[in-house]
């Protein structure tokens, strides 16, 4: 096999566990085996390896040698790290839209995405909501004219969106509120208000924060023992 069909095989095998990780078709602390996945996808253990190995650095499977590779459980560092990157990234991105001098045609597109979200939360269809907040947050990195932040963006928010995935199947009772948060920063885009912009879109992705302690209570056996925790050995020590 040639080397880029093999790194194309090892992309998608990467895609596919990672999306069955994020979604939580496959939990905390699940046993990942190298042949199983090979045989379930129909490639050679090596693209596995690649893949698993990449999903190692990015924190989604924790690998053992002589003892094999498991689903990494939930760990409060890595959305705090998570969500400081994304906060980062598309806080400067909104910035830069709300200083641009002809903002009419992304207002008219966030506008236009929010009001399709307002029908989804009316439909409960949170699926679909998901898809429309991703395209909500691209179309900023978009017009801010740095279109190739989305997938910088994507990486960095990965283990947010392991959280999002698991809040909205559990704690995540008002999605309108998301709605709610991207009309302010539509609102700020919209008057030029490079500062006021920047405030929203922080208090939108910081959103995610409060629901870990109710998250944590409801699926303690999904998370790291705190004393391996090292954001709460931070807190308390």
């Amino acid at each position: 096999m040639s080397p880029v069909g093999a790194t194309s095989l090892a992309d998608l095998v990467y895609d596919l566990v990672r999306d069955q990780i994020i979604t939580f078709k496959l939990k905390p602390f699940d046993a990942l085996s190298e042949k199983k996945v090979a045989e379930t996808v129909g490639v050679s253990r090596t693209p596995v390896r690649e893949a698993l190995a990449r999903l190692a650095t990015q924190r989604l499977v924790d690998i053992y040698p002589q003892r094999g590779t498991m689903v990494s459980p939930l760990r409060r560092i890595d959305l705090e790290s998570s969500q400081f990157m994304r906060e980062v990234l598309e806080v400067g991105l909104v910035k830069r839209v709300a200083a641009l001098e002809k903002r009419d045609e992304v207002v008219k597109k966030l506008r236009a995405e929010v009001a399709f979200q307002e029908v989804l939360a009316d439909l409960d269809d949170e699926v679909r909501f998901y898809g429309s907040d991703e395209a909500f947050h691209r179309v900023i990195a978009v017009h801010a004219g740095l279109p190739g932040m989305w997938e910088e963006i994507r990486r960095a928010k990965i283990h947010m969106d392991r959280y999002r995935h698991l809040m909205l199947a559990t704690v995540e009772r008002n999605v309108g509120e998301i709605a709610d948060q991207h009309g302010a920063i539509i609102a700020a885009i919209d008057a030029g208000d490079v500062k006021a912009a920047g405030k929203a879109m922080r208090t939108h992705l910081r959103r995610v924060l409060k629901f870990v302690d109710e998250v944590t209570e409801i699926y303690p056996a999904y998370f790291e023992a705190p004393e391996n925790d090292v954001s709460l050995v931070a807190v308390t020590g």
